[in-house]
């Protein structure tokens, strides 16, 4: 199966060896973005909740690089630095997604990339 690089500058730059995002057959695997503001790259501020939307908006970015949007995703994965943020993050989460909502995994961490207190990373298909 062929793998594409996805590309956008309406996202942040990778600050790694991976891609913003691989399309390989009618899968889409976006990697887990942190918030970023994809213009500066400065982590945004603002707590959790500013947080969250900002790394839901770069996971959109991505998405739509390739014309998809959120009701293409059938999994995600969160990453928290705490889990005591998981009411805050689950309201915004749920305003991105309408039923049937994806697969989720949500998990806390010791640490993520920048200090950043949330990641969140999906996969989508074409349909």
């Amino acid at each position: 199966m062929n793998q594409q690089q996805i590309m956008t500058d309406k996202a942040p730059a990778a600050i790694g060896p991976y891609s913003q995002g691989i399309q390989t057959g009618d899968f889409i695997f976006v990697s887990g973005q942190i918030p970023l503001d994809p213009k500066s790259g400065v982590l945004v501020e603002g707590g959790v909740e500013m947080q969250t939307v900002r790394a839901l908006e770069n996971v959109g970015a991505v998405l739509a690089e390739e014309r998809l949007g959120f009701q293409d995703v059938v999994k995600t994965t969160i990453f928290l630095r705490d889990m005591a943020d998981f009411a805050s993050v689950n309201s915004l989460y749920e305003t991105y997604f309408s039923a049937p909502y994806p697969a989720r995994s949500c998990v806390a961490v010791t640490g993520l990339p920048r200090n950043a207190r949330v990641e969140i990373e999906v996969i989508a298909v074409r349909k």
